[in-house]
Order: structure tokens, then sequence, then C-alpha cells
């Protein structure tokens, strides 16, 4: 054992290894508190948050299944046709370049029949055009006086000549209406160069779009790397005009992301064209399944939050009820190993009052031999002149001889025995006995005790110690509760309605008990004396009563005293 308590001690925080500061001491309390909470934070908490991590996880993903994926195809596919229908027109450019002489392009006759062609099969070209390396236009066909303009220091010529290529972006020029310019330059064998330029209206690119459909809250258009509209936009302006959120960052694969405005929270969509400076946004409002992913979020922090705070709440009040628990066992505990050790010493004293009371029997004897010879021999002198005075003295000192003997034999009989034994006894009698031990607190506080015992009260079959503690604790607690000059009544008699069954009545007039403290009286550690006692002596006395088959019954009111009634069978068998 000793082994095992070093082994615990050694888990103790340091400074609480002494058991009884330890037991007592507040900071172990808090200590288990916090131990406890934890323990419980551990187990419910941590699993919590893991579920709603994966629950949110697994639903992101579902979702992403439902709405990203056929958003991001979408995003794609319509990719993929402005990317076509852009290729196209800039295959059909440099197919006209290569296929078609100088000569020929500059011919204005010529290039008007191109054009004408090229327009049956592509509507959307405005004009055409052909560009020398000074930037003259040599040749023009379309709607517009354009010949001869020269575009040598614009910026467009500048990159076709680096590029060999170019597309621009959407703008209005003098024409005021949206359209934008693909430019394709060839090299000759002279060194030399030659760019052919044709005008495209957007409405090709709004018919591909508009043939998308989308929710009323949707929108989809196009937009340039500085953020103008390139085509229109129900939600965001008009072409040309800038869109008021920041232009996603580069990326030529699909992307979609979330994007919050004054009207809520949408999904953006967006993918880069190639070789152009455009870029597809979608702008999808929630419906159906992304409200139920939003309403999902906010419920999902919502039971999260209310489940922790209730786990804490639930936490925290049972760990206080528990370590209020173990404080009660700590304290009854304490309580008992003091009553423990309070039994051990009146245990020693009872040991010792019984071998004093042989010591002072001795002496007592002799006192009484000498003086009671003394007295014979003065009663024989006849001559003695202070006869009469002498023998009265004897007689004192042998009253006061036969009541030590009297203390003497009390104290033996309350001391001698430890085992249970039992025996007929007279309950006027042990009664009597019991006060003769209170007799001179009675004197000192004036304390009235009046006795009305049944003179006819059959014997019971007891043990006499017991009986002895069970009434000397309820006379004592009689005489705690009645003030200086009280008075405590004793009376005995037989139960008239259960034959073979006596009551010992022991009432008083002092402060009475509380009827809430009354349904706990008998409890053990349940003290509410003028002084803190351990609270045992009523529950010890109701434990050897009822082992007995008997019964104490109390009655009260406050301000005006208590009557305890001890009911006792006349025949008991103790275990």
């Amino acid at each position: 054992m000793e082994g095992i308590w070093q082994k615990f001690k050694g888990l103790m925080p340091e400074g609480l290894k002494d058991f009884p500061h330890y037991a007592e001491g507040p900071e172990r309390y808090n200590l288990l508190r916090k131990n406890f909470v934890l323990i419980v934070c551990i187990t419910a908490i941590i699993p919590l948050l893991l579920m709603a991590a994966i629950n949110y996880y697994q639903y992101q993903s579902a979702l992403k299944e439902e709405i990203v994926k056929p958003l991001s195809r979408l995003i794609t596919s319509t990719k993929h046709s402005l990317e076509l229908f852009l290729s196209e027109r800039e295959s059909t450019l440099r197919l006209l370049i290569r296929e078609r002489t100088f000569e020929e392009l500059s011919n204005q006759g010529r290039l008007n029949f191109i054009f004408q062609s090229l327009k049956a099969e592509f509507p959307e070209f405005v004009d055409l055009g052909l560009i020398d390396s000074s930037g003259l236009q040599r040749s023009y066909s379309g709607p517009y006086e354009l010949k001869g303009k020269n575009y040598r220091d614009q910026d467009w010529f500048q990159e076709v000549q680096l590029r060999g290529v170019y597309v621009s972006d959407v703008f209005l020029g003098y024409r005021k209406f949206p359209h934008f310019v693909i430019a394709i330059k060839r090299d000759t064998v002279e060194g030399d160069f030659y760019v052919l330029r044709a005008t495209i209206d957007t409405e090709k690119f709004n018919q591909l779009i508009s043939t998308i459909t989308l929710r009323p809250g949707s929108d989809i258009f196009l937009v340039d790397k500085e953020g103008i509209l390139q085509t229109p936009s129900r939600h965001h302006g008009n072409v040309l005009e800038k869109i008021h959120f920041p232009v996603p960052p580069m990326s030529q694969e699909a992307v979609i992301t979330s994007k919050k405005d004054k009207h809520g929270e949408h999904l953006m969509g967006y993918a880069y064209l190639r070789g152009v400076n455009f870029v597809l946004v979608l702008i999808k409002e929630p419906g159906e399944i992304m409200a139920g992913w939003f309403t999902l979020k906010s419920e999902l922090l919502l039971v999260l939050v209310v489940s922790v705070a209730v786990i804490l709440i639930v936490s925290f009040r049972a760990t206080g009820l528990l370590v209020d628990r173990i404080r009660e066992a700590d304290q009854k505990r304490e309580a008992l190993y003091a009553e423990m050790e309070h039994t051990g010493k009146l245990a020693s004293l009872g040991r010792l009052a019984a071998g004093v009371a042989h010591e002072i029997n001795n002496p007592l004897a002799i006192i009484n031999e000498k003086a009671g010879l003394v007295k014979d021999l003065v009663e024989l002198s006849k001559e003695y002149q202070d006869r009469e005075k002498l023998i009265s003295q004897v007689d004192s000192i042998l009253r006061s001889v036969n009541r030590c003997r009297e203390i003497t034999h009390r104290l033996l009989g309350f001391a001698k025995r430890m085992d249970v034994k039992v025996e007929t006894i007279y309950l006027n009698e042990l009664l009597q006995e019991v006060l003769g031990f209170l007799e001179k607190e009675a004197f000192h506080r004036n304390i009235k005790v009046n006795y009305n015992l049944a003179p006819d009260l059959a014997p019971i079959a007891h043990d006499r110690g017991q009986l002895q503690q069970v009434f000397l604790n309820i006379i004592n607690n009689a005489f705690e509760a009645v003030e200086d000059g009280g008075n405590i009544t004793i009376s005995t008699k037989e139960n008239e309605t259960e034959p073979g069954v006596v009551e010992v009545a022991i009432a008083d007039d002092g402060r009475g008990i509380h009827p809430d403290d009354l349904k706990h009286i008998f409890d053990p550690f349940y003290s509410k004396g003028k002084e803190q006692g351990t609270g045992l002596g009523l529950s010890i006395s109701y434990g050897i009563v009822a082992k007995c088959g008997g019964d104490i019954r109390v009655e009260s009111k406050l301000g005006k005293g208590s009557t305890f009634t001890v009911v006792l069978p006349q025949k008991c068998t103790m275990a």
C-alpha cells in the first residue's frame, strides 16, 4: 500500500502531495474542475468539430458536382465558341493575304469583289482594307471613305509589325458602333510587308453569348483586361463601360469563385480567351441549390456554436455538481475521521476512568472501614465528651464515601463494556443513572428536570451501554436547546395500542427545530447546534434503536421546544 500511495503522490501537482492539505485545499477542487471540463471538451467538442468539418466537406463536394462542374463546362464551351469565332475570322483573312497578291488586293475593283464574297459568308465583316508598309491604306472596301488614310503612327500598326497579327479591343471610333479590328501582316520576298485589315461587328459576339439561357439574376459578358465591357451586361453596364469589381486574375482554364455585392452572394466563373485581350465572365445567381448551400453554412455554424455552448454549460454545471459532491464527501470523510479520533479518545478516557474508579474504590473502602471503626469506638466509649459531634462528623464522612462509591460505580457501568450484551434493564433506573452525569450542569444552569416515570413500567431486554448512549445523546441535545432556567421533562409509559412496547419521551421548552431541518435531523453529519458538532449523535442513536426494531419520533415547534419519543420493544435481539 505504501508503494501505491507513493506512486499516486507522484502524479499529484507539486504542493498538493500532503494528503490532508490536498483533501481540504480549494486548489484541489479548482484543478479537478478544470480537468473535468477539459476532458469533457476533448471528448465532446472535438468529435463535434470533426463531424461538422466532414459534413461541410461532403456537402461542398456534392455542391461542386451539382453546380460548379456544370458551370465550369458552360464557361469552357462558351470560351471555345468565341475562340473558334475569332480563329475562323483570323484564318479567313490569313488565307486571303496568302492566296492573293499585293497587286490584286491593291486593285480597288478586285478588293470590292473579294469583300463582297467574304461578306456573303461572314456578314459580321464591316469593311476590308490593304495597308502598305508606310501605313498608307492603298485600297478600301466598305461603307466609309478611308482610302488614303495613314496609320503609321497608330499603336495597332506598330504591334502588327512586331507580332504579325493584331486583334483589337472593342471600340466605337468614328463608326459610332461597337466593333473590333483584325489585322494580318505578310512579308514579301523583297523584304517589305503589307497588312490586310478588317473591321468586325461585335453583334455576332452578342448573339453567341445570348444563346446561353440564364436566370434573370445571372449575367454573362466579355471584358478586356482593364475591366471595360466588350459586350452588354445585364447588371454591370453597357459596352465600353467599366465594371464595378476587379478583373479576375489570369487563367486560361475556367475558374469558379464566389462574389458578393449589394445584391447578395453569387457564383462567378471566368476564363481568358487565347490570343486576345478578352475575359469571359459568368455571374450566376445562387438559385435553390446555392441558397441551400448558404443556408447550410449558416445553420451549420449556428448548430456548431449552440452545441459547443450547450456542451460547455452542461460540462461546467455537471462538473460543478460533481466537484461539490467530492468536496462534500471529503468533508464527511474528515468529519468521520474526527469522530473516529474523538471516539478513540472517549474509549481511552473510559478505560482510564474505569482504572481510576478501581484505584479510588480501594482507598474509599479503607476510609469507610476506618470511619466505621472510629464510629463504633466512639459509640462504645460513654465517657467521651464530644461523642455526638464526632459521630455526626463520621456519618458525614461515610455519606461522602457512599457518594464517591456511587460515582465510581456509574463510571464503571458506563465504560466497562464494549461488546453488545443484552440484559434486563429497568428504564426508570437507567434514565436516573444517565441524568446523574448531568446533574451538576443542571444545577449550575438552573435547569429543572421533571420526572414523570411510570412506577410499574415493565423491564426490557437490551444492551445497557447502547441505551445509555442513546439517552445521553438525546438529553445532551435537550440541555443544549434550552436556555438557563429552562425545563426538561422525562416521561416513561407503556404503549396503549401496542402491547410489549415502551416509550420514553424527553421534552424541552427550548428554541425548537425549523421544519426544513426536521426532515434531515437523523442524517449523518447534519448539525444545527449552537456549537459545531459532528452531527453523528442522533444518527447513531437512531441506528441503535432501529436495529432493535424501535423508532425515534420528533415533534417540534420553533420557539416552543421539542419532544423526542424513543419507542422500544420489551424484547430486543441485538446483532
